[in-house]
Parts: structure tokens; sequence; C-alpha cells
């Protein structure tokens, strides 16, 4: 079993293309450096003026994700400019108990 967490978040159509830049320079990569983590990557999608992201990262254990979120590890994570593109910071993230 492995663990797959999801966030979302939401911008400004016109913030996307800098705004996955940003991702990948803070959330994923911190992903994938990690102890722990399996494999990490974004999801977007259009939807007329606003851009959907998701991260789905896969871990090996509930003890990595909190090695990556800290104690609170339902919370969201998140960097310093994501307040400047993200529409509003969305609380808590997904865990799902993943089979092969």
């Amino acid at each position: 079993m492995t663990i797959t967490r999801l966030w979302h978040g939401r911008t400004n159509l016109k913030d996307a293309d800098m705004y996955l830049e940003y991702v990948m320079q803070t959330g994923l990569k911190e992903y994938v450096s990690t102890k722990g983590n399996l494999s990490a990557k974004i999801l977007r999608r259009t939807e007329g003026e606003t851009c959907h992201f998701i991260t789905i990262s896969e871990w090996d254990s509930y003890e990595s994700i909190i090695n990556f979120a800290g104690k609170d590890f339902e919370k969201a994570k998140y960097y310093h400019k994501d307040k400047e593109y993200l529409i509003e910071l969305e609380e808590n993230v997904i865990h799902y108990e993943t089979y092969e």
C-alpha cells in the first residue's frame, strides 16, 4: 500500500503559466526531494478564465508525509508566493490509501 496525497488550487488564467512554474520550483521540487516520496505530478485544467491545478504525490507511509507537511499533515502546505497567485487557499488536502 502507498498513500496518495491530492491538493487542489485555482488561479486566474492570466497567472496560470507563472504559477505552474512556481509550483514546479517549490512544492513539486520539495515533494521529490523528501525521503519516502515515490512520485509527484501536476494536473492542470482551464475552465473559462480560471485554471485548476491538482498536485498528486505518492508516498511510502504517513510518516513520510508528516516529514514533508508537518504534524498536521492533512492541512495544505503553502509557499511564500502562493497568496499572490491563488484565488483562495484551500485548507485541506485529501489522502487515499492506494493499492496496486
